[in-house]
């Protein structure tokens, strides 16, 4: 299972934010930090905002901050709220499964207990656990090499 790019650059931005709270951020810093398009990112805090996870300001001052206490933000929220419904296999769609041995098949069963399980464990963590090693985040943000870094 892989989480999609708008999933990964919303917990990228959520980190950042939280490593930097006591100012508001930029979009064209954020991805100066990670090396990344700025254009994606704006397009994730818009939608990151929406959600009631970031504060976004204009003009002079302005930017983006958390509009929630990083030990408030569960980790595996906001993997639900990102990746949407998450079918892993067609049979998870009633509306449009047309596999024959559903009404069957165990390896559904198995991988809705693994979803559950994945979900467990994100739901386990907080935004803050996340940046707990700040000083170590805020050293690789800081290294030009860093930039180039898509993980």
């Amino acid at each position: 299972m892989q989480i999609n790019q708008f999933t990964n650059y919303a917990l990228r931005i959520l980190m950042y934010c939280a490593l930097h709270q006591a100012r508001a951020v930029r979009t064209s810093e954020i991805a100066g930090a990670y090396g990344i398009s700025e254009n994606h990112l704006t397009k994730v805090a818009q939608q990151l905002a929406a959600g009631g996870y970031l504060k976004t300001a204009r003009g002079r001052g302005g930017g983006l901050r958390l509009d929630r206490d990083p030990h408030a933000i569960v980790v595996g929220e906001v993997v639900r709220w990102t990746e949407g419904t998450l079918k892993l296999v067609e049979c998870f769609d009633a509306e449009t499964n047309s596999c024959p041995l559903a009404p069957a098949c165990r390896f559904r069963q198995a991988l809705h207990r693994a979803l559950d399980a994945f979900f467990l464990v994100l739901d386990s963590y907080t935004l803050a656990d996340l940046v707990s090693d700040r000083g170590g985040l805020a050293a690789l943000l800081a290294r030009p090499e860093a930039r180039f870094a898509e993980t």
